[in-house]
């Protein structure tokens, strides 16, 4: 009798409206009340076996999903905007869509991505924009750290994001501001303690292990996501393999001799012909990052943004996706690594946003054997400078974020029907 009730219950909630083709529309331009819970409610969607059309490029990369009556309890109470409209409508929506006089397409999600975040277990005195979103946009999560990823249980997810961490095994480099912090010490403790139990004679030999670790976990298929400091230490990290360029400081002995000779730039994923800096004084670890403040270049809050680019949706669907945004012009951001060179990034890789009229590239696509990977430089898209200690991002002040988004398009991309690219 009970399996009866639970089978009529099922079929009343996601049983079309009068077996009707009827379609909701989540439109994703400025009429929508909040874009960051919309990407949640599309999640939502794939986690109860309904495939999602993503509209690329149509009202700010809108979704169209089947009318059901527990969708539209839950955009209602998520406070979601949408818009029901009938199958014939859908219809000539989807066939205007396909025509090949507009820059659209249609990508259909079908799968939710299983994710996971590596992020330290201690509790560190800066928050991550990744996790913030995520859990706002109520888009269900993983954690886990070194010892996690070295026994392999990476296998098990579609899309990783990597906390703001320094893969070089320099603590960020907070040495000179933060040395005495209690923060800054307990951090170097338990790395320390880690690295000796894992079987790692120093931290920076563990963190490289890591990085490789997460690079073969991209080359066999998955879908790397990365911030601020975690890009470039990355891609250090892994040309760096057999040498050592950290300073005394960090590690007790010296670095390898001429070890920028030996760097090699054909192990990383983005960057290329980069300049490792070894004083342990100094914050940057390359120059990969271009920090305005500290070149001198910085234009006030009020006029610093970066621009998305407009790729074609039929032909090139994978930036597209990454792209979808109410607008293309967005509030940059400062972080331990705010923007990436121009001339360090490789030829290879697709820039989707930069700073016009500089070398600064905001946010960067690229493939690695059957996997792929995406940068973006900067900490926090809605805090311009965040300083260490600061609280965290309050996202119901800023439900419309344009910097949120391109992190939530990253986290559905991975559900999209897999189509082989025109190009």
């Amino acid at each position: 009798m009970k399996k009866h009730f639970f089978l009529i219950l099922f079929a009343f909630l996601f049983a079309p409206h009068f077996a009707a083709a009827q379609k909701i529309l989540i439109p994703m331009d400025k009429h929508q009340t909040d874009h960051l819970k919309a990407y949640g409610v599309a999640y939502w969607c794939l986690a109860h076996g309904l495939t999602v059309e993503w509209l690329l490029n149509y009202r700010g990369g809108s979704f169209l999903v089947d009318a059901l009556p527990a969708l539209q309890t839950e955009l209602a109470i998520r406070g979601v905007s949408f818009d029901d409209i009938s199958s014939a409508e859908s219809s000539e929506l989807l066939a205007s869509i396909a025509q090949n006089d507009n820059n659209m397409a249609t990508m259909k999600l079908e799968k939710a991505p299983k994710i996971v975040v590596y992020v330290p277990p201690t509790n560190l005195p800066w928050d991550d924009a990744v996790t913030l979103v995520l859990t706002y946009a109520e888009i269900p999560y993983d954690k886990l750290w070194d010892e996690e990823v070295l026994r392999g249980d990476l296998a098990k997810y579609d899309w990783l994001h990597v906390h703001h961490e320094d893969f070089t095994g320099q603590y960020g480099k907070f040495f000179s501001a933060f040395r005495n912090a209690p923060w800054y010490i307990r951090q170097v403790r338990s790395a320390e303690q880690l690295a000796e139990r894992l079987g790692f004679s120093k931290v920076s030999e563990q963190k490289k292990a890591v990085a490789r670790a997460i690079r073969d976990y991209v080359a066999q298929g998955g879908f790397m996501f990365a911030m601020c400091s975690a890009p470039d230490s990355y891609d250090i990290a892994l040309s760096a393999e057999g040498i050592d360029i950290v300073p005394a400081e960090f590690d007790g002995d010296p670095t390898t001799p001429n070890a920028q000779s030996q760097i090699d730039f054909k192990k990383t994923f983005a960057f290329e012909n980069f300049t490792i800096n070894m004083n342990p004084f100094q914050y940057s670890k390359s120059d990969i990052d271009i920090n305005p403040q500290m070149t001198g270049s910085a234009t006030g809050e009020e006029n610093d943004y970066f621009t998305l680019f407009e790729f074609s949706a039929k032909y090139d669907p994978v930036p597209t996706m990454l792209t979808q945004c109410h607008t293309s012009v967005i509030k940059n951001f400062y972080g331990q690594t705010t923007s990436f060179r121009k001339s360090c990034v490789k030829s290879s890789i697709v820039i989707m946003g930069e700073k016009k009229g500089s070398e600064e590239v905001k946010y960067i696509h690229g493939n690695y054997g059957r996997g792929q990977f995406c940068f973006y430089g900067g900490h926090d898209p809605e805090d311009y400078q965040h300083h260490v200690g600061e609280p965290p991002t309050d996202l119901n002040l800023h439900k419309n974020s344009p910097g949120y988004r391109l992190i939530l398009n990253n986290v559905l991309f991975p559900a999209a029907q897999k189509k082989k690219q025109k190009t």
